[in-house]
């Protein structure tokens, strides 16, 4: 009898825990189909299509130049940050067009063909793969050298990451 009830309260134990972890886990977040961004884009074979109008007067959009090498965040027609970045090599361009952040990560390991980078901080998923996120693998800022993510000293993604939420608008331009 003894050996039962030592048995059921390692068993009972264990399932405490395992439920536990279950309401502690989250999964990542994602957009808010009712969230008033989303509302204003429509879905169009996995990009955005928003009117400039309508984009002006969002209250949060991150701007992306590919020539530059420079990212803008907007608040409404205020600009809040300006930093360089590093894109898509021209063997592995970024993705133009307008997109929505899909979710966020505040690190997370990425892999790929012939890469397989752990702990990417403050990562922003906006189109399929494709992610803003900060870069301690290297300081080339302002030059093309990334698999078409889109990288950023990891203080400012950092600061990136806390000011934009799931469904900010991205904005990719040639």
């Amino acid at each position: 009898m003894q050996s039962w009830i030592r048995c059921s309260g390692t068993f009972c134990t264990g399932v405490v825990l395992m439920m536990a972890t279950l309401v502690s886990w989250s999964l990542p977040t994602t957009a808010d189909p009712s969230s008033s961004a989303a509302r204003a884009a429509s879905v169009n074979n996995k990009s955005i299509t928003i009117s400039d109008a309508r984009m002006a007067s969002l209250p949060r959009r991150i701007e992306i130049d590919l020539s530059e090498q420079r990212l803008r965040a907007w608040e409404g027609k205020k600009l809040v940050y300006s930093f360089r970045i590093s894109t898509g090599k021209r063997s592995t361009p970024t993705p133009t067009g307008k997109f929505l952040i899909n979710s966020k990560y505040r690190t997370n390991r990425m892999r790929g063909r012939g890469y397989d980078i752990p702990d990417v901080p403050y990562a922003m998923y906006f189109h399929r793969g494709y992610a803003i996120h900060g870069a301690y693998w290297h300081n080339r800022f302002g030059i093309p050298v990334s698999r078409g993510c889109v990288n950023l000293p990891v203080k400012q993604a950092r600061q990136l990451y806390n000011w934009s939420s799931v469904g900010t608008l991205v904005v990719v331009r040639r």
